[in-house]
């Protein structure tokens, strides 16, 4: 298991985005928002407070994975740093470019060398076609995760922000995410502890929008909209 699995970072899991979303959003958002604040008392006071606000996909599957490997286990902050210093390396954020980079450079842009170890294995599974790529969008969401996690350095939590950020998927439920269990925890049990079954049984209303409620609760913790 991997490192990942062990201890998600702390507060809305993402690398702050510094420029305007250069791609998509979901066609669901609206609805889901209807049905949120129509189920859940909370949700429905949070939403309003967000206006237009919603998730954002960069479209780019390699650079999306890169991004949630970059931030494991560090701030926020300190994430977006070394991602700007990383991604200045190469030609373009590619495979094949991300391949060629020596290691003296990344880590002089401040990756470790656990970090060095994930990008260049996830670069190499993307240069080597070995991934379904084109089949994402028809594959369900196990059985995405279940190709994502045979990458090094890549667990059940970055497989979910990926379902979440760069798929769009609209009802992922990520219990392994602290800043979701916190952002649960100071909304709905005035900040005592919650457990992984008292946020599923939060989230039983939220179906079939558990993405969409997630990203208003971590959004409750930090106004700061986030992007991978």
């Amino acid at each position: 298991m991997d490192f990942l699995n062990q201890s998600p970072r702390s507060s809305p899991m993402a690398i702050v985005s510094t420029a305007e979303p250069a791609f998509s959003t979901p066609q669901y958002w609206g609805d889901a928002c209807k049905h949120l604040a129509r189920k859940d008392r909370v949700l429905k006071r949070l939403i309003p407070q967000f206006g237009d606000a919603r998730l954002q996909s960069r479209g780019d599957a390699f650079t999306t994975l890169a991004r949630s490997i970059v931030g494991q286990q560090i701030s926020v902050k300190a994430a977006q740093s070394v991602w700007e210093r990383f991604e200045r390396l190469p030609r373009s954020m590619a495979p094949g470019h991300v391949l060629k980079l020596k290691v003296d450079d990344m880590r002089g842009a401040g990756l470790s060398a656990r970090k060095i170890e994930y990008l260049v294995d996830l670069a190499l599974h993307f240069d080597a076609g070995v991934l379904q790529v084109n089949c994402w969008h028809e594959m369900d969401d196990d059985a995405i995760i279940a190709e994502l996690v045979a990458i090094r350095g890549i667990g059940r939590w970055t497989a979910e922000m990926f379902l979440i950020f760069h798929l769009m998927r609209p009802n992922v439920l990520p219990l392994d995410d602290v800043g979701l269990l916190n952002g649960i925890s100071k909304n709905y049990f005035s900040g005592d502890p919650v457990s992984r079954s008292d946020a599923r049984e939060v989230a039983d209303a939220w179906a079939p929008f558990c993405s969409v409620a997630t990203w208003y609760i971590w959004r409750s913790l930090d106004p700061a909209p986030v992007a991978y």
